[in-house]
């Protein structure tokens, strides 16, 4: 296995199956640190610098507390108005990153634009570590997924997935090139304006993930060991930030792409579990969140805990 120290996360095109678990394990490794809310010291010479160039609750500040709970440093911005890059000079990001590299030792980065953090990792001499990339991948995220998937199931291997939801969206396709690694079954539920591009297809059909594709998800909910989500409802995501326009209501997710407590209890394996990034829409109802179906909490924790194992890998502090 390729040792993680200096090397950048930007595409789980590039993770190999053991690869996966050996993250994991390091991520158990560390749990304590979260679990027990006490900071340790295992990076305590390292600073981290998050570049956020899109708004962002969970990555930025699960990234940032992985950072503290290992006993490091953190700095960094939240909004591209506040650099450089958002005002009237609009810098590159080559000329962005040559300085950032001296002010850190990693460098976690959000974007709107597709590739900006492969851009980054191109003139940075320290690890980038894409935290999503426009329309492209959102590899911290998905490692959060799966490794709640395998705590809860003890495996990957075996499951069926039903993804539902937006297929243009970074999370699907990185969740997507992941199970390249595992023997699973994904089906993908979405309008066919957001179904998977034909480019994309391409890609998983030449690294043999086997996937079907559904028209509504109360169809292949009875199948499902996870069901995994995000909005139909969506934001632009080429755009550094996409406020909601009027004050009219928001368009309204169609039944057949919505998991509601109802359809759960009628059509669910009674030990699925439903995954989701978050923010939602009204595609999954709040009164979900008291089914014992609900593990998008839980993401949350697991998301600081896996976080503090990349760090922690490409920093070279553990093996």
């Amino acid at each position: 296995m390729r040792s993680f120290a200096g090397r950048d996360i930007l595409s789980l095109k590039e993770f190999e199956r053991d690869e996966y678990f050996h993250v994991f394990e390091v991520a158990e490794r560390l749990k304590h640190h979260a679990r027990d809310r006490r900071n340790g010291d295992l990076l305590k010479d390292k600073t981290l610098l998050t570049a956020f160039y899109q708004p962002s609750t969970r990555t930025r500040l699960a990234t940032e507390a992985a950072m503290h709970r290992l006993g490091g440093h953190v700095l960094g911005f939240s909004d591209a108005k506040m650099t450089r890059a958002g005002d009237f000079y609009q810098e590159s990001i080559k000329d962005t990153v040559h300085m950032l590299e001296y002010y850190g030792d990693v460098i976690a980065m959000r974007h709107f634009q597709q590739g900006a953090p492969a851009e980054a990792a191109r003139w940075a001499s320290v690890p980038v570590i894409n935290c999503g990339d426009g329309w492209g991948e959102h590899p911290t995220q998905v490692l959060t997924d799966l490794y709640t998937t395998w705590l809860d199931k003890g495996r990957i291997d075996g499951l069926t997935f039903v993804c539902v939801g937006d297929m243009r969206m970074r999370t699907m396709h990185s969740i997507l090139y992941a199970f390249s690694q595992f023997d699973t079954k994904a089906y993908v539920v979405s309008p066919p304006e957001m179904s998977l591009l034909p480019e994309f297809t391409a890609e998983l059909d030449e690294r043999n993930v086997r996937y079907e594709v559904a028209d509504a998800v109360e169809k292949v909910l009875g199948e499902a060991d996870v069901i995994y989500m995000e909005p139909v409802v969506q934001a632009d995501y080429t755009k550094s930030r996409d406020e909601r326009g009027g004050d009219g209501p928001v368009g309204r997710t169609p039944d057949a792409y919505r998991v509601t407590r109802e359809l759960l209890r009628d059509r669910a394996k009674s030990d699925a579990i439903v995954l989701h990034s978050l923010p939602r829409m009204d595609e999954l109802p709040t009164d979900v969140d008291d089914t014992r179906h609900a593990r998008y909490w839980f993401e949350a924790f697991n998301g600081v805990v896996m976080r503090m194992a990349l760090l922690a890998l490409v920093l070279g502090a553990v093996e």
